[in-house]
């Protein structure tokens, strides 16, 4: 159903609280998204292998338990499309807490599912549809996040760090979720922690549901979805609309991504298989370092967005890509010394060298969209990024280190995905000086016209 008109036009003083009141209710729901998700591939790099695929390898086993997570990114651009079109045909508020709910149920019962010792292939059967209902929860949360974060005119001229909230929910539910699993683990034995402890971080994703439920359905539909609702600039098919007319600026997001995606999961995910297994690091070392990390990036994630308004998103952006590409070597050179001082340097220096695209992100692919399609092609294209960057990131870091037995083969993928992020952040255009709110600059840009493809909420 669609999203219900104001009857009258807000006070400047009541669009400024409802403003701060979306960026919130953005912010608190993506991190609690963003909890779910990482809390999956925490677990997965930690125990799913030694549970759901007993009968493997270890290597086997890793490569099958990072399987199961790829798939969770693999759906992402499903939700994208999925939650893209109702975003943009019903309103942002209302398809971001069906995206809430989806991602909150599935990661619920994720805790709940048996092992393989009690019914057999099944549970990974189950682990895999679970983990893909989480991916396809993500993929419609972005795009959304993003939307209501910024489409109101009190942020016009900080754009960039308006949009930078959602993505500090990020880092913010990362710190949440290796929190979670350090805390559990202090509680028992390894024994337990394997056997029962892993399911409580998932089960408490219950109560923070409701906390997001309770912020967001308070929040108002934005005013630049209400200004097309009132002019009646709805996209029948605003995903077909996307694809067709911004095609180019959707590959693009994607490709922008691939310089950021990946190199946060290797950070991130692969860093505590990889520390534990190959260096012999202590997990709770590593949960820690990472946790210092997240922290960090809680105050360099709003930074650099903020810092994107004042030098231009695409230049902040070129500067974080070629910062990557700077730091591909050195971060394993620094792991592999097992020297606790380089190592914690490097895990502290990883996330906020990775936010300096990060955070800029999100307004830089939010602007490159018209507001009737929005949603549905930032989305697109930002999680297409999960297939082609994200997702097989584990698996393609387990394989080189597999074949080469080198952490430099991994330097050197991380290397050639950062230049792929800078070659193709140079031709998206800067457009954080256009017109946010209207579709007209658009028409006339690309050549075509909106009007046959529109119609009012109720169509």
């Amino acid at each position: 159903m669609a999203s219900q008109l104001r009857t009258s036009p807000l006070s400047d003083v009541d669009s400024a609280r409802h403003a701060r009141r979306a960026v919130i209710a953005s912010t608190v729901g993506t991190m609690i998204e963003w909890y779910d998700f990482y809390l999956y591939g925490l677990v997965a790099a930690l125990v799913f292998g030694k549970l759901f695929f007993p009968m493997q390898d270890p290597y086997a086993a890793t490569l099958l338990a990072f399987s199961t997570f790829f798939l969770g990114f693999a759906a992402r651009p499903i939700g994208a499309i999925i939650f893209g079109h109702f975003g943009d045909r019903i309103g942002r508020k209302g398809t971001l807490v069906a995206t809430l709910l989806l991602m909150g149920v599935s990661t619920v019962l994720i805790g709940l599912v048996p092992t393989y010792d009690k019914i057999g292939i099944w549970g990974a059967v189950a682990l895999t549809v679970l983990r893909m209902l989480q991916g396809i929860g993500v993929g419609g949360e972005w795009g959304g996040a993003i939307a209501v974060a910024t489409e109101w005119s009190k942020f016009n001229k900080r754009r960039g760090l308006a949009a930078s909230w959602p993505q500090f929910g990020s880092p913010l539910g990362m710190l949440l979720a290796v929190a979670a699993l350090t805390i559990t683990s202090w509680v028992g034995t390894p024994e337990w922690f394997e056997s029962i402890g892993w399911r409580i971080p998932f089960l408490i994703s219950a109560l923070l549901i409701v906390v997001g439920l309770y912020i967001r359905l308070g929040v108002l539909e934005t005013p630049v979805f209400q200004q097309m609702q009132e002019k009646k600039q709805i996209s029948r098919t605003p995903v077909l609309e996307a694809v067709r007319g911004y095609w180019r600026q959707i590959l693009l997001t994607c490709l922008i991504r691939t310089g950021q995606q990946a190199p946060f999961v290797l950070f991130t995910t692969f860093l505590l298989s990889y520390g534990t297994k190959n260096l012999g690091l202590d997990r709770s070392f590593l949960f820690n370092c990472v946790l210092a990390a997240a922290a960090l990036s809680l105050f360099t994630t709003p930074f650099f967005g903020y810092l994107s308004d004042r030098i231009g998103r695409k230049r902040m952006y070129l500067i974080g890509a070629f910062a990557m590409l700077a730091f591909a070597f050195p971060y394993f050179w620094m792991l592999d010394t097992q020297i606790p001082f380089l190592v914690v340097l490097a895990i502290l220096l990883s996330l906020p060298i990775h936010d300096m695209q990060y955070a800029p992100q999100a307004a830089f692919i939010a602007e490159s969209f018209p507001p009737s399609v929005r949603y549905s092609g930032a989305s697109i294209g930002y999680q297409l990024a999960s297939i082609t960057s994200g997702g097989p990131a584990p698996m393609i870091a387990a394989f080189l280190l597999h074949t080469y037995g080198t952490s430099t083969a991994i330097s050197t993928y991380i290397a050639v995905i950062a230049a792929i992020s800078f070659v193709s952040a140079l031709f998206l255009r800067d457009r954080s000086q256009d017109d946010y709110a209207t579709n007209e600059g658009w028409v006339r840009e690309e050549g075509t016209s909106l009007a046959p493809r529109v119609a009012s909420p109720s169509a």
